[in-house]
């Protein structure tokens, strides 16, 4: 048996009333009232489930970490469910299949879509979409903090300069992990508003880029983006859900500056210097240089954006960017670069010593004294093995269901690693509204498993496989 943690849930389902309340004045504002009844629902409904799992008694004392892993995987399904609600409820005939599909899209960030021309979708309803984005991403990080005891140590210090794990203080660092993420949303609108792109795309591009989500409040992001500053701008805006969600804190506000809180965003910076390097130099000569920096940017973010390219021959250097992720503690997904060059240097470490057995090769990162120990090495060798496992296992599936391999394997990366598909890697016209349903559960259920870290999916099956 198992308790869900419901106080934690209760705290989202509260947040998802607050927007469906933002989302009726926003209606109301702009005259739009074909689907305002849903938003009351919505409103009901999570405002109801909040108070209910409120109430509930739970011993949060006697919790032990599978009953928190499984927590933050009901989340996954739960919350969904009622952000689906507008969806099923307006005017589009939605089928219940679609309306979860679309709400566990954008709160996985993923944004895949069941809509193919979002021309002729309400304004309201669009901006719930990204709504639908925003509150994954920041439920994303707060379960990153709620499972923390699965991480390793140095991830840990990288933290502590701005959060507690003190059982005691856990409101405090929820409200102030709330804080920043909405005061950055808000920069990030600020700026696409300053460089002249509307302020309802810039508000829906700045609840899709904090959160590394993938849906446009377009058909064709051209649409939006017409000057090469403004391409610039929101390539590097991008950046937000890359990096830490604490390195600008750590770097302008906080008054101690030691190098072990944002180790691992000094490794990013140098990674994604050499990247644009790399791009520049090789890959810029027939391609405008501001759609490549695009490109890179949305993909080593797993956003996934792209304006129209005819690059195919780029599309697995993209996919590659896309697996290797960002940031521990931000809202993009991937492997997550520091596990890679961690295992990477290990591996190499190894080979170099019985090569050179009088020799001693640490296993340190650069800029720091962290030395990473094999407990690490062996966490970070089993999600790869995992990746790869479930990579295997969803391309398969979509293979049964009649689609074809290259298809399949880049829609199973895209889908691991919570991407959008687009032009970049290829799959810009993959129809998703018409997919067999059980290809659409197979996709559901491989965007949480991409979402939530893979380790636990082990800690799972040992949990119930294993029983002492």
């Amino acid at each position: 048996m198992f308790t869900l943690q419901t106080r934690y849930l209760s705290f989202f389902f509260g947040l998802i009333s607050v927007l469906s309340f933002f989302n009726i004045i926003y209606s109301y504002y702009l005259n739009l009232y074909l689907n305002l009844d849903t938003y009351y629902f919505s409103l009901i409904i999570s405002f109801l489930l909040s108070i209910i799992f409120y109430k509930i008694k739970v011993n949060e004392n006697k919790q032990t970490i599978f009953d928190k892993i499984l927590t933050v995987f009901f989340g996954y399904l739960l919350i969904p469910l009622v952000l689906s609600i507008p969806f099923y409820l307006s005017i589009y005939n939605l089928t219940f299949l679609n309306s979860y599909f679309e709400s566990i899209s954008g709160f996985t960030s993923t944004g895949f879509t069941i809509f193919e021309n979002i021309k002729h979708v309400d304004q309201s309803l669009i901006l719930w979409r990204s709504s639908t984005q925003w509150i994954g991403g920041l439920y994303f990080l707060f379960s990153i903090i709620f499972l923390i005891d699965i991480y390793d140590d140095n991830f840990k210090k990288s933290l502590t300069n701005f959060i507690s794990f003190n059982s005691s203080e856990i409101f405090k660092q929820a409200i102030k992990i709330f804080l920043l993420y909405s005061s950055l949303t808000l920069i990030i609108f600020i700026i696409l508003n300053i460089f002249s792109i509307r302020s309802f795309n810039s508000l829906n591009l700045a609840l899709t880029l904090i959160s590394s989500g993938g849906f446009l409040p377009v058909n064709d992001l051209s649409n939006i983006l017409r000057e090469n500053s403004q391409i610039i701008v929101l390539s590097l805006l991008m950046l937000t859900s890359f990096f830490s969600i604490f390195f600008i804190y750590n770097l302008f506000i906080s008054k101690n500056r030691n190098i072990n809180f944002f180790y691992e965003d000094l490794h990013l910076i140098i990674y994604f210097l050499i990247i644009v390097l790399i791009f520049f130099l090789f890959f810029s000569l027939n391609n405008n240089f501001s759609n490549n920096l695009l490109s890179i940017t949305s993909s080593i973010s797993n956003i996934g954006f792209s304006l129209k390219s005819n690059q195919t021959n780029l599309n697995f250097i993209f996919l590659i960017l896309v697996i290797i992720g960002g940031s521990f503690f931000s809202t993009s997904s991937g492997l997550r670069f520091i596990k890679i060059y961690s295992l990477l240097k290990y591996s190499l470490n190894q080979i170099l010593s019985f090569s050179k057995p009088k020799n001693i090769f640490m296993n340190k990162l650069i800029f720091t004294k962290i030395n990473f120990n094999l407990n690490e090495i062996n966490k970070y060798f089993l999600t790869v093995i995992i990746f790869i496992f479930s990579l295997f296992i969803l391309t398969s599936l979509l293979g049964l269901s009649g689609i074809n391999f290259e298809y399949a394997f880049k829609l199973s990366v895209l889908t691991l690693m919570n991407t959008v598909n687009s032009s970049i890697y290829g799959l810009n016209e993959f129809d998703f509204n018409n997919l067999h349903f059980f290809t659409k559960y197979c996709l559901i259920l491989f965007m949480i498993i991409g979402r939530i870290e893979l380790l636990t999916i082990l800690l799972i099956l040992k949990k119930f496989l294993f029983k002492n």
